[in-house]
């Protein structure tokens, strides 16, 4: 048996062999006790995890940045993590990143001969000024993707910070991280298709990730968003309702100290006599 077959990614899932002739309701309901094991699967890797919270969280809190890298379904999972950041918790853009194989326009085309070249990702990086004081999450489902590979690698050399995401437990990544979260989810039910159960893994790791390191860095306070960017009305919504609750002035005086602080709620609660701290 050839090493493509021997992964868990690409093994044939006993329970779906009669995937193309099922109904469809049948088929939904089987996609949806499949993804029923995904958390399970998750929730048996919460060390590692953590694990790779505490060296973002030391990375960050030194002036470093969090980086993510993959090719096809795991880059773009990086990227909606990533472009999540700096409006959620009031980050730069620059502060966590993500990069993906092939480039941007990779988000919406498929270019799948991009994860082969193992030499573009320390390019890639490079471009990015990617340094010794950063951290690199590298997403792989199988765990043999090159692009990701050499990204660790270069990473690695440099001395930075490195965690490896992936559906493999035994997977080449393991070795080339300081941290390696493996959440075994089995085979797909469209064999080979990681984008169902080991992408939904995946997005709830790096989930994770993103919103426990921001809560340690204290950009959170209780679990209300402080740092909100009030982009667009409803976020403008949501920051005056956080005023409100952490100050107990008016929707009105609310407002006006969002207007009068530049959109900064922070800095509209301690103007309006609240208090921010761990509480």
């Amino acid at each position: 048996m050839n090493e493509e077959h021997e992964r868990i990614t690409e093994q044939r899932n006993p329970a779906s062999e009669d995937l193309s002739r099922l109904t469809t309701r049948a088929l939904v309901g089987l996609m949806n006790a499949e993804d029923r094991y995904v958390a399970e699967a998750v929730g048996e890797v919460l060390d590692d995890v953590a694990a790779a919270v505490d060296l973002a969280v030391a990375r960050l809190g030194a002036g470093g940045r969090l980086f993510y890298l993959g090719a096809g379904t795991s880059g773009r999972l990086g990227v909606l993590d990533a472009s999540e950041c700096p409006p959620t918790f009031g980050v730069p853009p620059d502060l966590v990143q993500a990069v993906i194989a092939g480039g941007p326009e990779a988000v919406f085309a498929a270019r799948e001969n991009a994860e082969d070249d193992e030499g573009a990702a320390a390019a890639d990086l490079s471009a990015r000024g990617f340094s010794a004081g950063d951290v690199l999450v590298g997403l792989s489902a199988s765990g043999v993707t090159a692009y990701v590979l050499g990204a660790i690698k270069y990473a690695s050399d440099l001395g930075a910070s490195t965690v490896g995401v992936s559906c493999n437990p035994e997977a080449p990544l393991r070795e080339l991280c300081q941290v390696f979260i493996a959440a075994v989810v089995g085979p797909e039910i469209l064999a080979g298709s990681t984008r169902l159960k080991c992408g939904t893994a995946q997005k709830m790791i790096l989930n994770m990730i993103s919103t426990a390191t921001m809560v340690r860095l204290e950009r959170v306070l209780g679990n209300l968003m402080i740092d909100v960017r009030p982009t667009s009305a409803k976020l403008r919504q949501r920051a005056v309702g956080i005023i409100q609750q952490l100050t107990g002035v008016s929707e009105g005086e609310a407002e006006r100290a969002l207007e009068a602080s530049a959109g900064n709620v922070r800095k509209a609660i301690l103007a309006l006599g609240g208090e921010i701290d761990k509480g």
